[in-house]
């Protein structure tokens, strides 16, 4: 009603009608609008007709560090009605929100301007959010970065992770890659298996005209601590299950730690590599029992097919030297292919090469998916 620009009492014509359909159809809010409309004595009765555009994603704002969002959702509301923290993703309400965000930024006296950007997944992902960024002023860094919520054995190792963000350019989208790739982890390994980030906070200690820095306080809920209950392996045929659970550091009645658990099914990848199955797969299924705070893991195992060794190339090399190694290689075409072995070789090679100089290596492994074979091409660079 707001979005429509009219009001009970106005004045009117069929054109502010059609105006209020330009208006509310260019939003990108609707798919269809239409209106109808009847005379009466009292007045002209409107109805407007929409249909909800499909897809909304949500607006992100990088560093407006002045305002919390909840802030910023209810200025820009103010201001633009159609707007509660969700955009289309074509239409012009975007252009809206940014003209209403950089009218706040003036009324507080701030420079810069405000630009926004589509936010995809991937070059041809879906657009997942809109985000909007002050450009053109001074500086925006991140300060000091504490959290709340967490444990006390949890505070020094997050507070850690955290300094490696102190003086960076305050960008949300960093903060939020951060806490899945860097502070998550840290709750992950400890057993806080349904722990997650609430909302970042910024407050702006120090603004001048080049740099304004804001310290950032990041709500941490962990939630319950899991322990283990049970490690089960099941799809392996050729290699028994104890000799696969050597490489496993999750054990009944240990503390949850999934991090450490996907190193061990790298390892235990490493192991069939060594027998020839290169494209074994290995994933862990979780079940939580949120009631004894506890978790079962199932180990599921696809071998695949054994692969063979194939062709070896040796680059960088004179051929000489490179006849040398050649005979040194002990995989032959043919044999079971030991993804263990060119580690093997270069510890070997360096001894055999190191009169004539240092150098860097490169081993490329290429799976041909239908022989089923592996070529093997090992670059040698001298080292600088």
């Amino acid at each position: 009603m707001a979005a429509s620009g009219l009001q009970i009492g106005q004045t009117v014509s069929e054109d502010d009608f059609q105006q209020t359909v330009r208006r509310l159809g260019g939003s990108g809010a609707f798919t269809n609008v239409g209106y109808t409309f009847q005379y009466s004595p009292e007045g002209t009765r409107l109805e407007l007709h929409v249909s909800d555009a499909p897809s909304f994603v949500p607006a992100t704002f990088e560093n407006l560090v002045w305002f919390s969002d909840d802030e910023l959702v209810e200025k820009v509301h103010s201001e633009v009605p159609l707007f509660r923290g969700q955009l289309p993703i074509t239409g012009d309400l975007p252009d809206q929100v940014s003209e209403a965000l950089q009218a706040i930024l003036i009324l507080q006296k701030v420079p810069g301007r405000v630009d926004y950007l589509r936010v995809a997944r991937g070059e041809d992902g879906p657009i997942e959010a809109i985000a909007y960024t002050v450009t053109g002023g001074a500086q925006i860094v991140v300060g000091a970065v504490s959290f709340t919520g967490a444990g006390a054995a949890e505070q020094a190792p997050l507070g850690d992770a955290g300094k490696q963000l102190e003086g960076s350019d305050y960008r949300r989208s960093l903060i939020v890659s951060n806490e899945e790739r860097t502070f998550l982890p840290i709750l992950l390994e400890r057993g806080y298996l349904r722990a997650a980030f609430g909302k970042t906070q910024a407050k702006v200690v120090r603004s001048d005209a080049q740099q304004v820095v804001a310290d950032v306080t990041i709500p941490v809920e962990e939630g319950n601590q899991y322990t283990v209950s049970a490690v089960e392996l099941s799809g392996n045929t050729t290699i028994a299950s104890p000799m696969l659970r050597k490489t496993l550091h999750q054990h009944e009645d240990q503390t949850a730690n999934p991090v450490q658990l996907d190193e061990d099914i790298k390892a235990m990848k490493m192991v069939y590599g060594t027998r020839g199955y290169m494209e074994a797969k290995i994933t862990a299924d979780a079940t939580l029992n949120d009631e004894q705070h506890t978790v079962r893991y199932l180990i599921g195992i696809q071998e695949g097919d054994v692969y063979k060794m194939g062709d070896l190339e040796i680059q960088g090399l004179d051929s000489r030297t490179t006849a040398r190694l050649e005979d040194i290689w002990k995989l032959r075409g043919g044999d079971p292919y030991d993804s263990s072995y060119p580690k093997q070789f270069l510890e070997q090679a360096s001894k055999e090469i190191a009169e004539i100089g240092k150098w860097e290596t490169k081993v490329r492994e290429s799976l041909d998916p239908s022989g089923k074979t592996v070529d093997v091409t090992i670059r040698f660079d001298p080292r600088r």
